[in-house]
């Protein structure tokens, strides 16, 4: 390959505004669309966020996000 046809393979970084830990985002798309959660940890494609608690072992209720997904909460 000619180093212009590597050059044309490459993954252009889209301007994606990725979410911090602690802010509040709500889901866009998906089987959560419209649950609101807070961002435990950011990856590089993806949030993981907690979206409740389970009342009966008081374990976090946790999913995954992709950032095309969801949108932040001002606030």
């Amino acid at each position: 390959m000619s180093n212009e046809e590597i050059n044309n393979t490459e993954v252009k970084e889209t301007n994606v505004k990725k979410a911090n830990v602690g802010d509040m985002i709500e889901v866009k798309k998906g089987q959560f669309k419209g649950i609101k959660g807070e961002v435990l940890v950011v990856r590089e494609n993806s949030v993981i966020i907690k979206i409740g608690m389970n009342e009966k072992t008081g374990e976090p209720i946790k999913t995954v996000v992709n950032h095309k997904n969801y949108k932040k909460i001002k606030g």
